[in-house]
């Protein structure tokens, strides 16, 4: 009897440490004083505007909702600022970084080739 009691337990113990939501998704972590942009399915960003943040060290976070790799650049009269790409390569990947911006309007995009409806202004004053 000790011997079932123990092996009913042990089976609890694991069935419950395999949680039940049945998504492998991974949690989103980005910090919390992030700009946050976000690709979505259909080959696009969820906003056609971002900001306005102050000028200075911004710190942009990039998230993936949709089930495609994507990357995120910024550039500002069609010159791409040196030293900053952020990567989603899956559904629920997250990339944050910090990156020194100017007063102006900058266009953030995905540069992968097919993937030029994926672009948007980012604001900076």
């Amino acid at each position: 009897m000790k011997k079932q009691i123990l092996t009913t337990s042990i089976a609890a113990l694991f069935l419950a440490s395999c949680g039940g939501s049945g998504t492998s998704a991974p949690t989103v972590t980005l910090p919390a004083n992030a700009t946050v942009i976000t690709a979505v399915s259909g080959l696009r960003l969820d906003a056609k505007a971002y900001g306005p943040v102050p000028a200075g060290d911004v710190l942009l976070g990039y998230t993936n909702a949709d089930s495609m790799r994507h990357t995120l650049i910024i550039s500002k009269d069609d010159v791409k600022v040196p030293n900053f790409k952020l990567v989603v390569a899956q559904k629920g990947s997250t990339d944050s970084a910090t990156v020194n911006l100017e007063k102006g309007v900058y266009t953030v995009l995905c540069d992968i080739p097919g993937h030029g409806n994926m672009n948007a202004t980012l604001t900076v004053e």
